[in-house]
């Protein structure tokens, strides 16, 4: 499985990167940009981290985004996000063995390990690949670690205990959903250690270290904001918080966004997401439905209940677009469009593995209906051939499920006439998956801009200091391969203040985005610069490029 894995990986990898998939999603090239400014900055260290996105993943880019070229191609991202998906994958199958035989369990894990969406992720710098193999591991451990305090197996237990406890803590410090999740995984722990007679005294010291390993990533991370934005809930309140950037991209006097303060409507484009990010065309309902019904078998049969730690993102993203600000837009439901869209592959796991209960349970009824019917007069291998009918259509489900995701749209308008024969080419005539397809829409106009913006900046003096604000356009940067710590910008304080006081005398050339802090500077102190090149592209800001006079040498840019 591990080796299948490894492959689906790189062929992933190999396709994405040769189509320039790796850097769709701005989010990406941003996770990029924080883990290389953590080195590559005029004030390194850890307050370059920032206070709203967690630091888990930055940090374990940290060794691969230092090479320049790995920088600007994505492969700084892509590397770890791979070993994600592998590990991922792996502790997948073990857990689906937990609960199915190992044909079934091979099923489920085919149905997870070849979703198009997920294997497009684990190509990128974002952060769901990661969480979904802790998601994975951290149910897996709970499971274990349950199975061992019931059977009183102290060595085994503790040990579980203190590898669930790093696994929360990564968990915690790598995507918000880790917080519920970490908490909801400590409360079924110790409530079986409680009910345990005994047994919680001789594993208390390994309880103490994963009771503290649990609460010290919540801590930590509210320390971390007060102490260096000076509020513990910056990552809730603060500039770059969910609240704020909503507000910043509504338009004025707009209403909120369908969902907002109505679970009812939060749950509809949730589920609805999961099932079009997991499955294809509206075959999603149908595994929807059979997931439900697996969760309902697993209950009442108390098949590994423990395992119901992977449905706990549908309760924390249905709580996120009601009350936290986080909308989530798909083609599929008004206002038909591309937004958070990748948040529903975190139901994948849930999606795939209850969905495998059902069908196992299905074909389980099928064989004891056939040796409890005595008095059937078919001939008594008819029963077990309907019974293995039930796999081979799951497995094959399963194969053809991310074929149809990819290719289906494609294969509906060749059957219709609508494309010719000569074009029938499903390679050129391919429908990307919902995740890849979000990111190719709101990469259409950013991606053509900063690589516009990278060949202007490419046109000046080499160590030039560069005053610019970072935060939206950091892929020109990174597309120019201009090191971080030669420009100026807000990941400093004390200089891009100082700065932002008087431009022409802190940096050679100036980079100001209509609307943002250095724009307003230029606009109050223009004396001493002057303007080269100017850059608008649809759906983007203008960017304005001065020159300071201060700083003018012989064969400086002319201006044009």
């Amino acid at each position: 499985m591990v080796m299948a894995a490894v492959l689906l990986g790189l062929m992933a990898m190999i396709l994405c990167f040769t189509r320039g998939y790796v850097l769709l999603y701005g989010d990406a090239v941003a996770h990029l940009g924080i883990a290389r400014r953590i080195l590559d900055t005029r004030n390194p260290g850890l307050v370059q981290l920032g206070g709203v996105w967690l630091p888990l993943p930055h940090l374990l880019m940290l060794p691969f985004v230092q090479k320049m070229e790995w920088w600007q191609n994505g492969l700084a991202g892509a590397w770890p996000s791979l070993a994600y998906y592998i590990v991922g994958v792996a502790g997948f199958y073990r857990l689906c063995r937990r609960m199915l035989a190992p044909r079934w369990a091979t099923a489920a894990t085919a149905f997870y390990a070849l979703n198009p969406n997920l294997l497009y992720l684990s190509t990128t710098a974002m952060t769901e690949p990661l969480f979904l193999a802790l998601l994975i591991w951290m149910t897996l451990l709970t499971v274990e670690c349950v199975d061992a305090i019931r059977a009183a197996e102290q060595g085994r237990a503790a040990r579980r205990l203190i590898f669930l406890g790093l696994l929360i803590f990564a968990a915690v410090f790598t995507r918000y959903d880790g917080w519920v999740l970490g908490a909801a995984a400590w409360c079924v722990v110790a409530w079986e250690l409680w009910r345990a007679d005994g047994l919680w005294r001789r594993v208390a010291p390994a309880f103490a270290i994963f009771t503290v390993l649990a609460v010290a990533g919540p801590l930590l991370w509210l320390w971390y904001n007060q102490h260096f934005y000076h509020d513990p809930l910056d990552f809730l309140r603060g500039p770059y918080s969910a609240p704020a950037i909503e507000k910043k991209t509504s338009p004025p006097g707009s209403r909120h966004y369908r969902g907002w303060h109505n679970p009812a409507w939060a749950l509809l484009f949730y589920m609805r997401t999961a099932q079009v990010d997991a499955a294809a065309w509206e075959t999603g309902f149908a595994l929807m439905a059979a997931a439900l019904a697996g969760l309902c078998i697993a209950v009442r049969q108390r098949i590994e209940i423990r395992s119901l730690l992977l449905w706990v993102p549908l309760v924390f993203y249905v709580y996120s677009i009601a009350y936290g600000s986080v909308p989530l837009f798909i083609p599929q439901l008004w206002p038909h469009s591309y937004y958070n869209a990748r948040y529903g592959m975190e139901l994948l796991p849930a999606l795939a593995l209850f969905a495998c209960v059902t069908a196992a349970a299905l074909e389980r009824r099928l064989a004891r209906h056939r040796d409890g019917d005595a008095n059937d007069s078919a001939p008594r291998s008819s029963g077990t051939s309907s019974a293995r009918v039930v796999y081979l259509v799951t497995l094959g489900l399963a194969v053809l499920n991310p074929v149809a995701m990819v290719y289906g749209t494609a294969l509906v308008q060749r059957c219709a006439g609508l494309i010719e024969h000569r074009q029938s080419n499903l390679l050129a005539n391919y429908s990307p998956p919902l995740v890849l397809k979000e990111a190719l829409v709101n990469a259409t106009t950013r991606v053509p801009f900063e690589r516009n913006l990278a060949l202007a900046l490419n046109d000046l003096p080499p160590g030039a200091p560069i005053l610019m604000q970072e935060s939206d356009h950091i892929g020109a940067l990174q597309d120019a391969g201009i090191p971080l710590r030669q420009t100026v910008n807000e990941s400093d304080y004390d200089s891009w203040h100082a700065a932002l006081g008087d431009p022409k005398d802190h940096a050679e050339f100036v980079v100001a985005f209509a609307g943002d802090a250095v724009s307003k500077a230029v606009a109050e102190h223009p004396e001493g610069l002057r303007e080269l090149s100017i850059l608008c592209t649809t759906g983007q800001p203008c960017a304005r490029i001065y020159q300071s006079e201060r700083y003018a040498k012989s064969g400086a840019p002319a201006e044009r």
